[in-house]
C-alpha cells in the first residue's frame, strides 16, 4: 500500500505542465485538410480594414498609399480588437474596423463560431471582402422590418430577389450561446450552415459593391474574409479554412 502511494506521488510530480492546462471548453482542432486562421494566442493571420471598401480600390492603392492606410488600419484594429488568451476567442468592441485576413482566398470552406454577447448585436462574415453572411439578434426590435426575424446566416445584402437573401430557416442559438457557421464558395455560389442547419443552398453572392450599376459585375475571384461587428461586442473561435482547388470544384 505504502509502494503505491509513492508511486502516486511520483507520477503527480512528473506530468509534463502542459497537460494539466486542457484548452478551453468549446475549443477544438481543425477538420483534416482544414487551417486554423486563429491560434488563440494572437492575431497573425489578421489584419485591420477599413469597412465596406471595395477590393477594387484596395487594389488600386500605390504601394506607398496601400502601406500607409494598413498602418493606420491596424493602429484601428489593435484598438478595437482583442484575443481573450484565457478563452482563446478573438474580442471586437462594436467598433470599427473590420478585422481581415491577410491573405486572399478564392474558393474555400470556412468553419467559424460566433458569439452574440448581448441583445440587438449586429455582425457579420464577408467573403472575398464582400458583405455578408448576416449576424444579428432574431428578436431585435429595431431591426424587424429589415427581417431580423428570420434569423442569420444568409446573404443579406444581396439583391432583394434573390434566394440567398434570406434564411432557409431560423437557426440561431439564443443570444449569449455559440453559434457554428459552416461556409462553402466556389465561384459566386454560396452554401452556408447555421449549427449544422442549411440556410444557403448554392445561392449567387452579389456583388454588393456593384450596386449602383445594378450588381452587374461578379463578385471578386479572391478577396480577404473578414469578421464585423457594429455596435455590440462580439467574440470568435475555431476559424479554420479549407482552400478548393479549382479542378476538385
Amino acid at each position: 500500500m505504502k509502494i503505491s502511494v509513492v508511486l502516486m506521488v511520483l507520477m503527480v510530480q512528473f506530468v509534463p505542465t502542459g497537460a494539466l492546462s486542457p484548452a478551453p471548453q468549446g475549443i477544438r482542432k481543425p477538420p483534416r485538410g482544414f487551417t486554423a486562421l486563429f491560434d488563440g494566442r494572437d492575431l497573425t493571420n489578421w489584419r485591420g480594414r477599413q469597412p465596406n471598401l471595395d477590393p477594387q480600390e484596395e487594389a488600386g492603392m500605390s504601394p506607398e498609399e496601400r502601406a500607409k492606410k494598413q498602418s493606420e488600419w491596424n493602429a484601428a484594429r489593435d484598438a478595437h480588437w482583442r484575443v481573450d488568451t484565457e478563452k482563446q476567442e478573438i474580442v471586437s468592441d462594436g467598433q470599427s474596423p473590420h478585422l481581415a485576413t491577410v491573405k486572399d482566398y478564392g474558393d474555400f470552406e470556412l468553419y467559424v463560431d460566433w458569439l452574440m454577447v448581448s441583445h440587438n448585436g449586429d455582425s457579420g462574415i464577408y467573403l472575398r471582402g464582400t458583405p455578408q453572411v448576416q449576424i444579428w439578434d432574431p428578436d431585435n426590435p429595431r431591426e424587424v422590418q429589415n427581417g431580423a426575424a428570420k434569423g442569420s446566416g444568409a446573404l443579406w445584402n444581396d439583391k432583394d430577389d434573390n434566394p440567398g437573401k434570406w434564411p432557409l430557416v431560423r437557426a440561431d442559438n439564443p443570444v449569449g450561446a455559440w453559434n457554428t457557421f459552416h461556409i462553402k464558395m466556389v465561384g459566386a455560389k454560396v452554401w452556408v450552415w447555421l449549427n449544422d442547419k442549411p440556410t444557403v443552398d448554392g445561392q449567387i453572392m452579389d456583388n454588393w459593391h456593384d450596386r449602383a450599376n445594378g450588381f452587374a459585375k461578379p463578385i471578386p475571384a479572391t478577396g480577404p474574409v473578414e469578421l464585423q461587428t457594429h455596435g455590440s461586442e462580439i467574440r470568435f473561435r475555431n476559424i479554420f479554412i479549407r482552400e478548393i482547388p479549382t479542378a476538385t470544384r
